[in-house]
């Protein structure tokens, strides 16, 4: 067996496995749906099979999903960023942390942690930003064009994110608040 056979065969295997698991059938159960043999089953889950597209095909239907999708390179199912690794930084007293590990286009989530009687000034951003505050800890007074909001654990302010805003600890102890910021597309206007 030359190397694609045999990646193929582990997708394959892989796959079906994956997909018998996440419905919650049983070998037996999947194979009889087929009407293939349950060893068929059995030899194609372990990667050591080379069925026929008749096979494949029944094995297809007995899962809903195409061919092709039982042949595909197994999609992750997860990766796994510890702490250290996701983007810190200072804006004064104020600890900004990223939470996600990846770029989204339009999208920005920041954690901040404020300490008590600290403030942050937010920079203005695109026209046609919003932006989302939620508090998590403590006590926090968003300031946007002159408004004031006092935000308590739970609380949520939406905001155009493209005004001057600032951010102060109002409470005794640490804040902590989460910032999520969506980004207006080019020529688009923001909702009322």
């Amino acid at each position: 067996m030359d190397d694609a056979h045999e990646e193929t065969a582990s997708n394959l295997g892989h796959n079906v496995r994956q997909l018998r698991e996440a419905r919650g059938l049983s070998q037996a159960q999947v194979a009889k749906l087929a009407g293939v043999p349950r060893p068929t089953w059995t030899n194609i889950e372990s990667g050591s099979a080379n069925p026929t597209l008749a096979v494949l095909l029944k094995v297809a239907a007995a899962l809903h999903v195409r061919v092709e999708e039982l042949l595909a390179t197994p999609r992750g199912t997860g990766r796994f960023y510890p702490a250290s690794s996701l983007e810190v930084h200072k804006r004064g007293a104020v600890t900004i942390r990223k939470l996600l590990p990846e770029g989204l286009r339009g999208l920005d989530i920041e954690r901040f942690e404020i300490p008590a009687g600290a403030s942050l000034v937010g920079v203005p951003h695109t026209q046609g930003t919003r932006e989302y505050l939620t508090c998590e800890r403590g006590g926090i007074e968003l300031s946007v064009r002159g408004r004031s909001f006092r935000l308590e654990a739970g609380d949520v302010v939406v905001f155009a994110g493209d005004q001057h805003h600032a951010y102060r600890n109002v409470g005794r102890g640490r804040a902590v608040a989460h910032s999520v910021v969506t980004f207006a597309s080019p020529g688009a206007r923001a909702p009322g």
